[in-house]
């Protein structure tokens, strides 16, 4: 019996290995957070300095950097963190929130986003079930994690993700996963040049950008994996949500309203929704407006 097979025989079984993966990757996720930025900085500046025919003198990019290498470290006393001391959420509750050396505090942000990638999958599991749709499903949960966090420390969406995601709806559509190809092609074309054209009006009308290009690749990433079909509420979801968090934060906070807010983490929850609930919210429409 494959262990596909076997978790979809007990639901409790299910749910805790979802969990205890999701804890796991939740941990893996702030590594990527922190380090993919930093990975993509220096390999543009190792590009620039072939293109410039430049030397490095700072050896900044000498040392090695990947996602596993150097091991994780205290950013206040470099104190190297043991294995024991990496435990999703357990070693945070046993170190009291403190670096063992320093004793300064942890950040937590570490145990909150690993108990919110534990709580997605587990959802994630119980909406689509223990399948191949379910386990593609929290691929795309665990990169929208990533990308969240990323554009919210650095107001940027990873080509490596997002086009990754791209590129595997359209291959997840030829065996129908979630959509078919040509609800795929067509949604990942409209999902980029909807915001694409609307990006290049607002910048004819204002000379502002109100969007990154990164959006444009993400909505076209979701147009791949649900089709053309999910866009518009993806769209209204994320702007109704991101407008009325922007206002609260320029109320509230007294947020320079110039400053310019990372719209990803908005575009990320909403895709995430129709993903687990699209037909129902789709459905629900068009009954309600008499159409369906």
């Amino acid at each position: 019996m494959s262990p596909l097979a076997l978790l979809t025989q007990d639901l409790t079984i299910t749910f805790i290995a979802a969990a205890v993966v999701g804890l796991a990757m939740g941990s893996f996720l702030n590594v990527v957070a922190h380090r993919l930025p930093r990975m993509l900085e220096s390999e543009w500046r190792e590009q620039c300095r072939e293109l410039l025919g430049a030397e490095d003198t700072t050896g900044e990019d000498s040392e090695r950097l990947d996602l596993v290498y150097p091991p994780s470290r205290c950013p206040h006393c470099g104190h190297r963190i043991k294995p024991s001391e990496n435990i999703p959420i357990l070693s945070y509750l046993l170190l009291k929130g403190r670096c063992s050396a320093c004793k300064e505090r942890i950040s937590l942000r570490y145990p909150l986003v690993e108990t919110l990638t534990a709580i997605l999958s587990v959802a994630v599991i119980a909406q689509l079930g223990a399948s191949w749709a379910g386990l593609c499903a929290l691929a795309l949960t665990w990169a929208l994690i990533a990308l969240t966090l990323v554009d919210l420390d650095r107001q940027l969406l990873p080509d490596v993700i997002t086009l990754s995601l791209l590129w595997g709806g359209l291959c997840l559509s030829l065996a129908g996963v979630f959509t078919g190809t040509e609800s795929a092609v067509i949604g990942a074309a409209f999902g980029y040049l909807v915001p694409w054209s609307i990006f290049h009006l607002f910048k004819l009308l204002t000379g502002k950008e109100g969007m990154g290009h990164g959006d444009f690749k993400l909505l076209a990433a979701f147009g791949a994996w649900l089709g053309w079909q999910y866009l518009p509420q993806i769209l209204v979801l994320s702007t109704l949500v991101g407008a009325v968090v922007g206002i609260a934060m320029i109320v509230t906070f007294k947020r320079d309203r110039r400053q310019p807010i990372p719209f990803g983490p908005y575009l990320a929850a909403a895709g995430w929704v129709a993903l687990m609930w699209g037909d129902q919210i789709n459905q629900a429409y068009l009954r309600w407006s008499g159409l369906g």
